[in-house]
């Protein structure tokens, strides 16, 4: 199968090339160099140069507070660019996989999101334009996927275990939020899962994140410490105590993941033993 990756320079679209390749199929993982998403003329010569047999859609914007302040830059990325990819999709029959997240949601109540729920109210910038994002592929497209993720940590760029293991070396105590509940989602994980997709026609919504519970920030940070062997003690505050961001979070990032195992999908392993690899991995120097 050929398969074209999207944001190949990221966490997960990285991770989702090398996982393509070691089990044979024909990855071509490309970046803005390669493809502007933005520009539908750049969209579709790539595609219909490459004529996948499917695409996984890695490629986004990220950076929550940033976005507050770049509405327009933000949907063109993660709303119009994610149409322009559904567009070729459709015309060349192939599957789509889009990532998305769970700031499609409000983050209200303590009930875990449903992967079919459609009570979107997101509430922030970054929210709405994966959800219009989410809302260009199910218009468009027959076969598709739509995979919320949330917490995510990988191989490349930022992620929240790197920033508190460098503020873990510096600091002797650290603040961090106890009423944002989730779980983590490690992308060398989600990526052989997305992967199992791929090669199936097993098409709609589903959510992913790694299995051993939901937690708080707080709850994770101490983990992330009492592995790495740091004495950093860890405060419980509130949102509200630890001061507002920019841009709003969801208090409830509670993913319901059960679809995945009643469509034949293999769960990814505990949040517990992905943290422990990763931080092995970070250590041998791989990162």
């Amino acid at each position: 199968m050929k398969v074209l990756v999207t944001g190949v320079k990221g966490q997960l679209g990285y991770d989702v090339v090398n996982e393509l390749n070691k089990r044979g199929h024909a990855a071509v993982g490309v970046d803005i160099e390669e493809m502007d998403i933005t520009d539908a003329v750049s969209v579709e010569r790539v595609l219909q140069a490459t004529k996948p047999d499917a695409v996984i859609h890695c490629a986004a914007w990220t950076a929550v507070d940033a976005s507050e302040d770049n509405e327009d830059k933000v949907r063109l990325v993660n709303a119009v660019g994610t149409e322009n990819i559904a567009k070729e999709c459709k015309k060349l029959c192939c599957k789509m996989l889009y990532i998305s997240t769970d700031y499609v949601f409000d983050g209200q109540g303590e009930k875990p999101w449903q992967p079919d729920c459609k009570d979107y109210k997101p509430l922030n910038i970054y929210g709405k334009t994966k959800l219009e994002g989410e809302i260009a592929v199910a218009s468009t497209l027959d076969k598709f996927f739509i995979v919320r993720i949330a917490w995510v940590f990988g191989k490349n760029g930022k992620n929240f275990i790197k920033t508190m293991l460098n503020v873990g070396k510096t600091h002797d105590t650290v603040r961090v939020v106890n009423d944002q509940i989730g779980t983590p989602t490690y992308t060398l994980d989600l990526a052989r899962l997305l992967v199992d997709m791929i090669e199936t026609d097993k098409y709609g919504y589903y959510h992913a994140t790694n299995e051993g519970g939901y937690i708080s920030w707080y709850d994770f940070t101490k983990e992330i410490f009492r592995q790495a062997g740091y004495t950093t003690k860890v405060i419980p505050v509130t949102t509200a105590e630890y001061g507002l961001s920019k841009a709003a979070r969801p208090f409830n990032s509670r993913l319901d993941k059960t679809k995945l195992t009643e469509c034949g999908f293999k769960p990814l392993p505990a949040w517990q033993d992905a943290l422990s690899r990763y931080l092995t991995e970070l250590k041998n120097g791989t990162d």
